[in-house]
């Protein structure tokens, strides 16, 4: 099945601005084994990498590297991402471009009823995690 995406021109442009990101990494992991590479912005007084003091440290995280505004709150898949709690909350969406997530808090026997209410609308499912029968997957 051959699958074209809708907002596909959303999608492309995201993807090439976050080519251009650079790859944050905590100072100094790469110097001391015990340090995760997992992004912590630097605190120190002298901090080199906190001043952008010298050319051979890493970036830090700014405003400027934040991804497209219309490509914001959109799925790889190209849906919208919203967050449901009861079959109200979709309602008012469009299958065509709006997808589902279903809220973590939801039972698995009220999950059952609103994946089946998403399917005969045609919802696209995120996290359905229960099949269209009832048992769990």
């Amino acid at each position: 099945m051959n699958f074209m995406p809708i907002n596909k021109e959303k999608l492309e442009l995201r993807q090439k601005i976050s080519a251009h990101r650079p790859e944050f990494i905590r100072g100094e992991s790469w110097r001391y084994k015990r340090l995760e590479t997992n992004w912590r912005k630097p605190k120190g007084v002298d901090n080199h990498q906190r001043k952008q003091k010298s050319r051979g440290r890493m970036g830090i995280v700014k405003v400027g590297y934040g991804g497209p505004k219309i490509a914001k709150g959109l799925h790889p898949s190209g849906y919208t991402d919203n967050l449901i709690f009861n079959i109200r909350d979709f309602e008012k969406l469009n299958p065509k471009t709006d997808g589902l997530r279903i809220g973590h808090s939801v039972s698995t026997k009220k999950r059952k009823v609103i994946v089946l209410k998403a399917k005969e609308k045609k919802f696209k499912i995120f996290n359905a995690r229960v099949s269209a029968l009832g048992s769990k997957s």
